[in-house]
């Protein structure tokens, strides 16, 4: 692991447009070893599209983006193997089981077929997926195929995590779950970064969070302050009617 507090992945400047929409203006944000950091905003204020920016799912119109000094459009594959992430819907071969899935994820990042198994097993049993581990991916309920998909995003322990909405369709025991997933890797020295709508959520293991609004960062909350919600749409109200 990376030493606890160095930058990881670095984006400055970044811009990002769509047609003759921008969905994000000059962002500069960081993402530290050892670090949880959360990203939260509204639906539509540009979380995701920061997040696939930083994972080179999509290019940058302006500005740059770094992980462990990589430009990650072009970081070749061995650089990935300690990365993790979930995006949107939870990426899974629909006709594979739960257990056939991690394994893949496991030989994808790099684990020899002996590690691919235990982690897979491993994992089956923390996500509390032994139940279904011999169920075919397309049978899985919502809060199960998001469990799988943390599951896959963890596999190979990274020292970068990226997890969008990660409780998503979750039960609250699956919530409480996630909780100590990310305290465990802030603990293991990864670098963490979460989004998420839920503030009253994410501010019980963020040791950072950044308010994005309408493609912009406008600001960040202690996650130890009181009234976070209220402060939260202060923020993102004063800058919407500041905004033309």
């Amino acid at each position: 692991m990376t030493v606890s507090g160095a930058v990881v992945l670095q984006c400055t400047r970044v811009g990002k447009r769509y047609g003759g929409r921008r969905a994000l203006h000059e962002v500069t944000v960081d993402l530290r070893a050892g670090e949880v950091h959360a990203l939260v905003g509204l639906n539509g204020a540009g979380k995701t599209t920061l997040m696939r920016l930083m994972l080179g799912m999509i290019r940058a119109d302006e500005g740059t983006v770094t992980v462990h000094g990589h430009d990650p459009f072009t970081m070749s594959a061995r650089h990935w193997t300690k990365v993790g992430h979930l995006i949107e819907m939870p990426l899974a071969y629909p006709e594979l089981t739960v257990v056939e899935n991690l394994r893949i994820a496991g030989r994808l990042a790099g684990l020899s077929p002996a590690a691919a198994r235990a982690a897979a097993d491993r994992y089956t049993t923390e996500l509390v997926l032994a139940s279904w581990a011999h169920t075919r991916a397309r049978k899985l309920s919502l809060g199960n195929r998001q469990r799988l998909g943390l599951a896959a995003a963890l596999i190979a322990e990274p020292d970068l995590l990226i997890l969008d909405e990660p409780t998503n369709a979750l039960d609250p025991a699956g919530i409480m779950l996630v909780r100590e997933l990310l305290r465990r890797t802030r603990s293991a020295g990864a670098a963490t970064l979460v989004s998420s709508h839920h503030l009253d959520e994410v501010a019980r293991v963020a040791d950072r969070i950044t308010v994005i609004n309408e493609g912009r960062l406008i600001g960040t909350l202690a996650p130890t302050g009181i009234d976070l919600e209220r402060r939260f749409f202060e923020l993102v109200y004063a800058d919407s009617e500041a905004t033309p």
